[in-house]
């Protein structure tokens, strides 16, 4: 079996639809309805991100697109099959890397070759190269522990890429870094994005990062979760650090601040398009 980092954009198809799902967690009288009637499709090679305020349902969506949780009404799927569990096709990087801390980081990332009996010499190889691609060749040898946070969250996007998925799921993956490392890791992001440009639906509650990294802003209501705008952004791509001064980008800013504060009755600003359109 032959992995190379260009094959994962050929491969990974990704087309994601959502129609009308509702997600409840728990059961009976503890049962608690965490997303209702939710609508989407996000097209293959997309960055969305989905926004919205704690405990609004972002997590258990990500949790049913990566097929951890049941569907309690409506359709979940990717290229038009239905989500009934987890998949490598479907990747995801939690806010906490999940690396085996015993493995060096060279074998962290090539253990999903591995299981698929990949042979040493090439998933080594394959890992060399997605490890050049984010940034940490010359750290194969390293354990978990010697990184920092950042490097840390390197290895896991790499552990998960090196797999080919048709679709990236990413649960506030650098919620936990400090400032400067987390607009860092957002600009490392991007540029292994372009490489490897898979489906991606990002979760996060910050909307500058929101803004700074998705093709679409996906913002939800406060629990149980549903769509209150769907925003497609008009930046340019390759996106630079510079952006977030910009004019549109604080408009756009304001435009979701409001929304957020105001989900039933948004102000007449949150009901314009990117471009002032209604």
């Amino acid at each position: 079996m032959n992995i190379r980092v260009s094959d994962i954009s050929t491969n990974a198809v990704g087309r994601i639809g959502i129609e009308r799902i509702s997600i409840s967690l728990g059961a009976g009288l503890d049962a608690l309805e965490a997303v209702r009637d939710l609508d989407l499709e996000v097209s293959p090679g997309e960055f969305v991100c989905v926004l919205g305020p704690s405990g609004c349902g972002k997590s258990t969506l990500l949790g049913a697109l990566a097929g951890h949780l049941p569907v309690m009404d409506g359709r979940l799927t990717v290229d038009g099959q239905l989500v009934g569990g987890p998949s490598p096709d479907r990747g995801i990087v939690f806010q906490q890397h999940t690396l085996f801390p015993w493995k060096r980081v060279r074998d962290n990332v090539a253990f999903g070759p591995k299981m698929r009996g990949v042979g040493r010499a090439e998933r080594y190889r394959a890992a060399d190269e997605i490890l050049r691609l984010v940034g940490l060749a010359g750290f194969e040898q390293f354990y978990p522990s010697q990184l920092s946070g950042g490097m840390q969250q390197r290895v896991e996007i790499a552990r998960v890429l090196i797999n080919r998925p048709r679709v990236l799921l990413m649960d506030e993956p650098f919620g936990a870094l400090d400032a400067q490392t987390r607009s860092m890791m957002q600009e490392v992001l991007l540029d292994v994005w372009t490489r490897i440009p898979t489906t991606t639906v990002f979760v996060t509650h910050d909307i500058e990062e929101a803004l700074f990294l998705a093709d679409r802003v996906i913002v939800m209501s406060a629990r149980p979760g549903r769509v209150i705008d769907d925003i497609r952004l008009p930046f340019v791509r390759p996106r630079q650090s510079e952006l977030v001064t910009e004019s549109e980008f604080v408009r756009l800013k304001r435009q979701i601040l409001d929304l957020l504060r105001h989900p039933d009755n948004p102000p007449p600003l949150a009901r314009l398009s990117p471009l002032g359109v209604n």
